[in-house]
């Protein structure tokens, strides 16, 4: 799988912050049951890279990847941990070698078309495009598609059910990034049908 077949695993591509390992499996079983395979967990806390282990292990029909990868060291210990793909907020040249060197498909950040030229002078022609709606949201994407049809973006950032398919009409979109699909009041509660519903609605944007 490269990055631009990633993209292509469902429309809304979850991105998870999770407190307690405990709850990465039921969180993915859910995700999955609700037809979206494909997982971001950020390694934005100290249970998140054992919850990449956990269902890397116990749930083989997930596409778990790992996200927030700023330094080389998070991205060698994400593919360490089991994941299948990176996705950072930005992108440095030393951090784009060191996900290439995982081996794995990533969505490095962008905001703009000099970070997207800087990237595709290097092959990469799939991109997060962070922060979605503060950067300029469907509008710019949109006028980015003129100078830079080769690139297909994974927006990311203030995107809502409401606005997700402005996103996804676009043909330089692949998938958008959503972190409304797991609340942390729901994954406290351990609400997984809740989840798996809103999976369920996320999924449908795309049929």
């Amino acid at each position: 799988m490269n990055a631009r077949e990633l993209m292509d695993l469902c429309p809304v591509v979850p991105v998870v912050v999770l407190e307690e390992p405990e709850q990465a499996v039921p969180l993915a079983r859910a995700l999955v049951a609700g037809g979206l395979p494909a997982i971001e967990l950020t390694l934005r806390t100290p249970a998140a890279l054992e919850a990449i282990k956990r269902i890397a292990a116990e749930v083989p029909a997930a596409v778990v990847g790992a996200g927030t990868i700023t330094t080389p060291d998070q991205a060698r210990a994400a593919a360490g941990a089991g994941a299948r793909f990176l996705v950072s907020p930005g992108c440095t040249d030393l951090l784009r070698e060191a996900m290439t060197g995982s081996g794995l498909p990533f969505l490095p950040g962008v905001a703009t078309a000099s970070e997207a030229l800087a990237l595709l002078e290097h092959g990469v022609t799939a991109m997060k495009f962070f922060p979605a709606k503060a950067a300029g949201g469907a509008a710019y994407l949109r006028a980015l598609g003129g100078p830079l049809p080769q690139v297909r973006f994974c927006p990311t950032g203030g995107i809502t059910p409401e606005t997700a398919a402005d996103y996804l009409a676009l043909p330089n979109v692949g998938c958008v990034g959503g972190t409304w699909l797991t609340p942390p009041e729901l994954v406290r509660a351990g609400d997984w049908d809740r989840i798996e519903h809103l999976a369920r609605q996320a999924a449908a944007l795309r049929s």
